[in-house]
């Protein structure tokens, strides 16, 4: 699996965890989301990704057209 998969499951799974625990729990887990939504965007304009960084030291190969 590439990096470009690996960050984009990772983002869809931390918003989908964090509408859920908005809507079960508390509607403060609202900001993860926004936190998720705004990393995007950064990356996209900066063409630095944080997660493709933190991947890379869990061993996930591949390259990420998101530079770290």
């Amino acid at each position: 699996m590439t990096m470009d998969r690996v960050v984009k499951i990772l983002a869809g799974s931390m918003i989908l965890v964090s509408v859920a625990l908005a809507v079960w729990v508390s509607k403060w887990w609202l900001i993860w989301t926004a936190f998720v939504g705004v990393n995007l965007i950064q990356s996209a304009f900066t063409s630095w990704c944080p997660a493709s960084g933190i991947l890379a030291k869990f061993g996930i190969q591949g390259t990420c057209s998101i530079k770290k």
